[in-house]
């Protein structure tokens, strides 16, 4: 069942659901807010007492984000890392993680051999992702299905979906940025929330035509929640569609490029 709480802590985060033996754990925030450091979050996907974390983040967010999967699951459970594309605030903290835990890193191949730059130079626990995205399985027959959102915003890209949860992690998609003091969880007010959200989406987003394909991939998925790497979790179906309908009807990147050289 879905789980929320409206006094969740945002510290140390909180379960978005929960059944059985499988939960999608929102993993909190940093408790300051830093002049001029992306506001990020990283989720945690728990199964018959297996750990999937979904983009861990970098150097600086490492320390909350072991303390606060600790809480869930031995470290020695984590089996996967999936990162859904290359930049810092997702992928910088690789080579920690691989050092606290013996888990498999899942991230497109067109980034593989970005990862020394990282620090990562053995290459035995890296799964490069194929651009049609795949599936990562879990114990019990369970899995995720890794899906392909290549250009949004990143040239390679993926999304997770979870069939238990019917949660959609959407990378970079859905991002918001709060005014400093002005951070939230959950979106109660899409109007005011999508005005966090486009100039983002405009600028990051690489055309039109690109979302469009996008949207045709994942239009037979029962989704009940978005959770973004950035910005607020969305979570009510009115707000799901809206989103969606948005994103539909958006100029962004190439098709508004000639605003950039006036």
């Amino acid at each position: 069942m879905t789980v929320l709480s409206k006094n969740v802590d945002i510290v140390r985060g909180d379960i978005l659901f929960e059944e059985g033996s499988h939960k999608f754990i929102w993993l909190g925030w940093e408790e300051r807010e830093e002049e001029g450091l992306v506001q990020v979050n990283q989720y945690l996907i728990e199964n018959k007492g297996i750990g999937l974390i979904l983009d861990p983040g970098g150097v600086h967010v490492f320390p909350r984000v072991v303390a606060n999967v600790s809480r869930y699951v031995d470290l020695e459970r984590i089996q996967h890392l999936f990162f859904s594309h290359q930049d810092p605030d997702v992928s910088s903290g690789v080579a920690l993680w691989l050092s606290v835990t013996n888990a498999k890193v899942y991230i497109s191949k067109w980034w593989m051999r970005f990862l020394p730059h990282y620090g990562i130079f053995d290459m035995n626990r890296i799964v490069p992702l194929e651009d049609k995205g795949g599936r990562i399985n879990l114990p019990g027959g369970n899995y995720l299905e890794i899906i392909p959102a290549h250009f949004l915003h990143s040239v390679a890209n993926f999304h997770v979906y979870d069939p238990i949860s019917k949660i959609l992690f959407t990378g970079d998609l859905g991002a918001a940025i709060f005014p400093k003091g002005q951070r939230y969880t959950f979106v109660e007010d899409f109007d005011g929330h999508l005005k966090l959200m486009e100039a983002f989406h405009r600028r990051y987003l690489a055309s039109n035509s690109v979302i469009k394909k996008y949207l045709e991939r994942i239009s037979k998925l029962d989704i009940k929640m978005i959770a973004p790497q950035h910005g607020s979790i969305i979570y009510k179906k009115e707000h799901i569609g809206r989103f969606l309908n948005w994103l539909g009807g958006l100029r962004c990147g190439a098709d508004i490029v000639d605003e950039f050289y006036r």
